[in-house]
């Protein structure tokens, strides 16, 4: 049986790395022209946050979304919360499904990082493109949000792996046989 205080720094290793995961993925996504197509470039906050959040619980994954879209949406410049609001909600149901109906796999994975992707990118369409009324608003959609949310698959794959790894190196073992 592990002691508190061993079980206490595991669990802050394991955090300090999601946090520098965290700091690299926003630096990935804020570098201007750094893997960009066109408009369309690959989100990496995103797929941070689901990976953590299949991995850790749902609890812990819709924190660790709402930190996510809450630096989101500071980087990005824009009204505080929208992006944590939907990444805590997605986080908490990734987990959720994670759990009850899918294998964790890094194939499901990626398919669930796409789908959500696309459904963050939609909402941001709807809200500040297509409502407003802007002229190009659907070729917008078409060169911008669908590649984005397709370019996010290698990346979600690579994030996917490495909170795997994070998660299994510091598992708390309590001493169940």
């Amino acid at each position: 049986m592990e002691s508190r205080r061993k079980r206490s720094r595991s669990q802050r290793l394991k955090w300090g790395c999601y946090i520098l995961l965290l700091v690299a993925c926003t630096v990935l996504q804020t570098m201007p022209g750094l893997f960009q197509f066109g408009a369309a470039k690959p989100l990496w906050l995103l797929p941070l946050c689901l990976a953590v959040s299949a991995a850790e619980g749902e609890f812990a994954g819709a924190v660790f979304g709402a930190v996510c879209g809450l630096m989101w949406d500071y980087t990005a410049g824009r009204t505080v919360g929208m992006l944590a609001l939907e990444l805590m909600i997605l986080c908490f149901g990734v987990s959720v499904v994670v759990q009850l109906y899918l294998k964790d796999t890094p194939s499901n994975f990626v398919l669930l990082a796409v789908v959500c992707a696309l459904l963050v990118l939609s909402a941001d369409w709807l809200f500040f493109y297509y409502m407003p009324g802007y002229a190009g608003a659907g070729e917008r959609f078409l060169w911008v949000v669908l590649p984005s949310a397709l370019m996010t698959a290698p990346g979600s794959w690579l994030l996917h792996c490495a909170v795997r790894r994070i998660s299994t190196e510091f598992k708390i073992d309590n001493g169940v046989v």
